[in-house]
């Protein structure tokens, strides 16, 4: 389906600045979280990439308020011939296999709701330069039963589409690329402090992706598997 859609370390250190995450006087500029709803849950929508009308199909579940929606378009069997193989990508693959599940022959849709309050996310992102985008994400923890234990941070880097773009029948976060970071929290805290975790990167951003609609969406998930919170980028004036 057709998509409408200089050395490193420089690059890098743009990336850094342009997201806000290099000086606390830049953080104003940058496209985060703060101030955003929570969602209360996550849609998850699988599409393989040999399936033609899957991402035409009437049938295709909205996402409700208060609820955030990703959209993964994976890897056919029939490789760069497939008929949405343009926005593929492996990372669905890694999402499918943490969730324990089988890569659908057409389309699944999976719900996930955001459980208890573990600790306060925040995700943001700068302005792309040079084919990279800075993006973080971190997650405070808070004390109790739950506190000290592994947490997975999931932050992926999506192109918001409305409805109707490439004939969707509802607006799509097309993933474009994936973060995932493990978090060790075995270290012993007093009831009074809190754990901390912050990761910043500079993610790929992909040929023919709108820059002017990306965001990244982000979320914890404790040991169990389950999502502890969840957050979603916005632009000033967007």
């Amino acid at each position: 389906m057709p998509h409408p859609l200089a050395a490193r370390v420089p690059v890098l250190s743009a990336l850094l600045l342009a997201a806000g995450l290099a000086q606390p006087a830049l953080a104003q500029s940058s496209c985060a979280s703060d101030g955003q709803q929570r969602p209360v849950a996550l849609v998850e929508r699988f599409i393989n990439a040999d399936c033609a009308t899957c991402w035409t199909d009437p049938a295709t579940p909205p996402a409700a308020r208060g609820v955030v929606a990703l959209d993964w378009v994976l890897p056919g069997g029939q490789g760069e011939d497939a008929p949405l193989s343009a926005v593929a990508t492996r990372d669905g693959l890694k999402r499918l296999e943490a969730l324990g599940t089988a890569l659908p022959a057409a389309s699944l849709t999976l719900r996930t709701p955001v459980q208890g309050r573990a600790g306060a996310l925040r995700v943001a992102h700068g302005l792309p330069v040079s084919g990279y985008i800075g993006a973080s994400i971190a997650f405070k923890e808070v004390t109790g039963r739950a506190a000290g234990q592994p947490w997975t941070g999931w932050l992926a880097l999506v192109e918001a589409l409305p409805a109707g773009t490439e004939g969707s029948p509802v607006p799509r976060n097309l993933v474009r690329n994936l973060l995932q970071v493990q978090w060790d929290g075995r270290n012993q805290l007093s009831k009074q402090e809190q754990r901390r975790f912050i990761e910043s990167r500079s993610m790929d951003v992909p040929a023919g992706t709108n820059t002017d609609r990306l965001r990244v969406i982000g979320w914890v998930q404790d040991a169990s598997g389950r999502i502890v919170a969840a957050a979603q980028s916005r632009c000033a004036g967007k």
